[in-house]
């Protein structure tokens, strides 16, 4: 990864760490993808943007394989999607043959753009929904 890109991905990481995502989890209406973590075993909870479209969730993760919640994914993709204040239990799936540009155009606006503003690595994620209930 070119030295900026690294740089922008520890600024912006840290800040959406610290600050964005701790307030964003408070947000009733806010999306939120819960994972287990790889090493910890626990669930980790980060807010997202998508829009589900049937049975399937989807979103782009601004960061790629790079992303924490990718990586988690990577090892168990059993997640946890809340959506319109209820949680629904699917299936992660990562598609990176998919044309991430043209997928946020069908998601929400403001995520969409800030994606594309601070993205360098996009990665397109179908979770394909069971249903509601716990996991």
């Amino acid at each position: 990864m070119p030295r900026y890109l690294d740089t922008k991905h520890r600024v912006v990481t840290a800040f959406q760490r610290r600050v964005a995502n701790p307030l964003a989890r408070l947000l009733p209406g806010q999306i939120l993808l819960e994972t287990t973590g790889r090493v910890s075993g626990l669930p980790r909870t980060t807010p997202v943007g998508g829009r589900r479209t049937g049975d399937a969730f989807w979103l782009v993760s601004e960061y790629g394989e790079a992303s924490q919640y990718v990586r988690n994914i990577q090892a168990d993709p059993r997640v946890r999607v809340r959506v319109g204040g209820r949680w629904h239990t699917g299936t992660a799936h990562l598609l990176p043959d998919d044309d991430a540009l043209a997928r946020l155009k069908s998601l929400p606006r403001f995520n969409s753009a800030a994606v594309r503003t601070f993205g360098s690595r996009l990665l397109t994620v179908r979770i394909d929904l069971d249903g509601p209930g716990e996991r």
